[in-house]
């Protein structure tokens, strides 16, 4: 028995096989933090138990294989892996979202999409030619999760995504926040876990603003629309605060840009008059939504507006936000660093990274034990264990 050293669980010698972590393109300095954390602790292990034997390929300088995509000048591809994967429990790790990658097109630089990342996962997949003993997907946006349902003659590209990954035999999907947790339906026999980072949320905003005060006179979580109350209602409840509500008025008799233009933003709870509020959110994209919920809460007298959402996009840019700070209308943004953040944003004040290494190096480590997960799904305790210590700070 090894003592996983961060957590005080007893794991079992590595049951599925020797671990194996496979970056695709744009992942590769995020899955080289997750190795340094398990490094360290099966080191530690180690040492600690004093153990005479160490199974087989327990400990390693890194478990770290990365693969290769090869292009054609037509823009075809094909997986290529440079290390043996019989007998290993491979965690194939794609940020979906990352357009910094690029691959030559007919003698041009061509941008990767979504879809190519896909694709490259799928290639990986195949690459592997069933000799892994498990594949293990860390997808942590998931890959089409906004097209999640059908309201008209329209594509479930989401659960048709799922379905072809466990066809081609993954045994376990790990996301971040999905859009609509319910898209496990698609695959009601698979392994499907959508974590969330709400002690690294509050554990970041804490370290970097000491003058918050966590109570109902002060501090107001707020959703920015009914998609995201299930997250705020979360949050309120853990840090015993007030919630509210904003829901948009659509017009629904026009599509402009493929949406129900907004004719307004109506606001259910109680008076943000005078409080720091905290909207909660999966993703920025364009930011026009948040912008809207952070004024209609400017125009009714709060005081300062955070906004915590897990995905960072900025599909189109910073200067929107750079304007929102420079008026005080966003005093706050913070992002995980579970997908590619453009360097520009770590020169802004007003923007905090969220890191959540650690937090996934422990999900994988625990799926290769075969370990339960259960305990880091639901963070309250350690949640509790933070504000106390804050709250009661010299």
């Amino acid at each position: 028995m090894l003592n996983n050293n961060y957590d005080n669980d007893i794991l079992t010698d590595v049951a599925m096989g020797s671990l194996c972590l496979m970056p695709l393109r744009g992942t590769e300095a995020f899955t080289s933090e997750i190795d340094k954390y398990i490094r360290s602790w099966r080191l530690k292990n180690v040492e600690t138990l004093k153990l005479d034997r160490v199974p087989d390929g327990y400990i390693k300088d890194s478990y770290i294989s990365i693969p290769t995509i090869c292009r054609f000048g037509s823009g075809e591809g094909k997986g290529l892996l440079t290390t043996t994967v019989r007998g290993y429990d491979i965690f194939i790790i794609v940020d979906v979202t990352n357009y910094s990658q690029s691959y030559r097109l007919f003698g041009r630089t061509n941008r990767m999409s979504p879809d190519d990342h896909f694709q490259d996962l799928k290639r990986v997949i195949a690459a592997t030619n069933g000799k892994a003993k498990r594949i293990n997907v860390i997808m942590p946006f998931l890959y089409e999760s906004r097209q999640h349902n059908r309201t008209a003659r329209e594509s479930l590209d989401c659960a048709m995504m799922l379905q072809e990954l466990v066809h081609m035999g993954v045994s376990n999907i790990i996301t971040v926040d999905a859009h609509d947790p319910k898209i496990v339906n698609s695959i009601p026999l698979a392994s499907f876990d959508s974590i969330n980072c709400y002690y690294q949320f509050i554990q970041t905003l804490l370290n970097n603003y000491d003058d918050l005060e966590i109570d109902s006179d002060h501090l107001m979580m707020i959703s920015p629309d009914s998609g995201a109350m299930n997250r705020t209602i979360y949050f309120a409840n853990v840090l015993g605060i007030d919630l509210g509500m904003f829901y948009k008025r659509r017009d629904y008799s026009k599509i402009v840009d493929g949406r129900n233009p907004i004719i307004a933003h109506e606001f259910l709870g109680n008076s943000v008059d005078g409080k720091d509020v905290i909207i909660i959110d999966d993703m920025i994209s364009s930011g026009d939504s948040l912008f809207d919920t952070a004024r209609e809460l400017k125009k009714r007298n709060a005081k300062r507006v955070f906004a915590c959402c897990t995905f960072g996009l900025f599909t189109c840019g910073l200067e929107k936000f750079d304007e929102a700070y420079r008026d005080r209308i966003l005093d706050a943004v913070l992002t995980t660093n579970c997908i590619y953040q453009m360097p520009e944003l770590f020169e802004r004040e007003w923007y905090k990274s969220v890191d959540v290494t650690e937090y996934l190096a422990k999900i994988i480590d625990c799926i290769n034990h075969d370990s339960s997960i259960s305990s880091y799904l639901d963070p309250v305790e350690k949640i509790h264990s933070f504000v106390k210590k804050y709250k009661t700070r010299s």
